[in-house]
């Protein structure tokens, strides 16, 4: 299952799972249908505020979840944390009540429960209620500013994604986790994370955090 998968990242790993091989299904839960239809692919057209008049539809192996908004699509704090924290932690338990094995999360760099910036406190919020939940597998990724173009414009983003190249080589050592990478990098990451997951179970649980080098090599 991809959860965010019109987005920037989601509709990249969408394709990407799609174009495996050794992936018989692709569950995508949508507010409403786009794009070709697949052989692989069901989306599912539903209303997020009820997700568990659908819960059958989570019993999958894995999910992925960019799902995502921002304060400003979202209007208010409130709704930004009802997408943000509330609908993916949601879907994260009828996962884990479904017996999907494996949850890989889009979150973002700085994430963390006790940050004084909102948007990084939900983040954190929702990392720390999924490892509540015991995933066997929980890989958060932490990527800092996504390089890539987006359906909507975000002006502050599309000038950092100008600068970032000449920004990146300014970035190293410790400072290499700030580095932008591209949504491309980061969902072919996820797709081999996934792929690798189900040719290879883990003995023990996993729970592991992902950032810039760890992407890159991830996605090969």
């Amino acid at each position: 299952m991809v959860l965010g998968a019109t987005g920037l990242t989601g509709g990249q790993v969408v394709q990407g799972l799609l174009d495996r091989p050794d992936v018989e299904e692709v569950i995508t839960p949508v507010r409403r249908k786009t794009g070709p239809d697949h052989p692989k692919l069901t989306q599912c057209e539903l209303d997020f505020d009820r997700l568990d008049d659908h819960a059958g539809l989570f019993a999958v192996d894995a999910i992925v979840c960019c799902l995502g908004t921002t304060i400003k699509q979202a209007g208010t704090r409130e709704q930004f944390r009802k997408v943000d924290y509330g609908y993916c932690l949601h879907a994260a338990r009828l996962g884990r009540e479904a017996g999907a094995r494996a949850f890989v999360l889009m979150s973002a760099i700085g994430a963390s429960s006790s940050s004084t910036i909102f948007y990084n406190r939900v983040k954190g919020e929702l990392e720390d209620a999924l490892r509540a939940l015991e995933y066997p597998y929980l890989s958060v990724y932490h990527p800092s500013l996504l390089l890539g173009d987006r359906a909507e414009q975000r002006n502050a983003e599309a000038l950092g994604v100008k600068l970032m190249p000449w920004v990146n080589r300014a970035l190293i050592g410790p400072l290499e986790k700030y580095r932008g990478v591209p949504a491309a990098t980061v969902a072919a990451a996820m797709v081999n994370e996934v792929c690798t997951l189900a040719a290879e179970v883990p003995a023990e649980r996993v729970d592991q955090t992902r950032t810039y080098a760890e992407i890159r090599r991830l996605a090969g």
